[in-house]
């Protein structure tokens, strides 16, 4: 019994220590850049060791992966979230209203992303994780729109589901770029709608 509750207070303590990494980095990559950040201004700043950094990331690299799938998850959770209010049929402009209002548009993580975006398009086998992380949200968007097959139709222009989400993701690319130099959250929300009811509709609800 003593030995479980050890184990117990040992995990908790690891889950702690982690999430409190993973705070401190996104908030000095914020500030400095991810390609100007060291292991240990990320220690400095959540008051740990090297050895509690590496019981629990082997690299930076590996700790910004971390921070991505969170976010990655938080969105996708979001997008099905939105899309599953409708039945099969999808009401694509109401879809489209509730995924714009709720959809994380964090200006911090998205100069925290586009920073290692920079690094992982030098590094091939970073870029190769990246890219798999960034199929699960076009993942989540595609298993809702091959749900309503059948019952709602998408422009023909977009071809199959796959490449209507690969549409979706990057008018998303798209307006977050344009965030970062004008940090108008609220511009963004509305230049996001206009462009998902334009490419998921014939056009004819584009008016915001």
């Amino acid at each position: 019994m003593v030995a479980e509750a050890t184990t117990g207070r040992v995990t908790r303590r690891r889950v702690r220590t982690r999430a409190n990494l993973l705070d401190a980095a996104f908030a000095v990559f914020a500030a400095k850049g991810f390609g100007r950040v060291s292991i240990e201004e990320v220690c400095e700043a959540a008051g740990y060791s090297r050895g509690a950094f590496y019981s629990n990331f082997a690299s930076l690299d590996e700790l910004f992966f971390a921070l991505y799938r969170q976010r990655a998850d938080l969105i996708a959770e979001q997008v099905s979230g939105a899309l599953a209010l409708d039945g099969p049929d999808l009401d694509v402009p109401a879809a489209v209203d509730r995924v714009t209002e709720v959809l994380l548009l964090d200006r911090d993580w998205l100069l925290v992303k586009t920073d290692f975006l920079v690094h992982a398009a030098r590094d091939p086998d970073v870029a190769r994780t990246l890219l798999e992380h960034r199929a699960r949200l076009r993942g989540a968007i595609a298993e809702r729109l091959a749900r309503a097959r059948g019952h709602t139709e998408l422009p023909a222009v977009l071809g199959d589901i796959d490449a209507a989400a690969h549409a979706v993701v990057a008018a998303y690319d798209g307006v977050t770029t344009q965030l970062l130099l004008d940090r108008d959250v609220e511009h963004a929300r509305v230049w996001l709608k206009q462009l998902l009811t334009a490419l998921l509709t014939d056009g004819s609800d584009a008016a915001v």
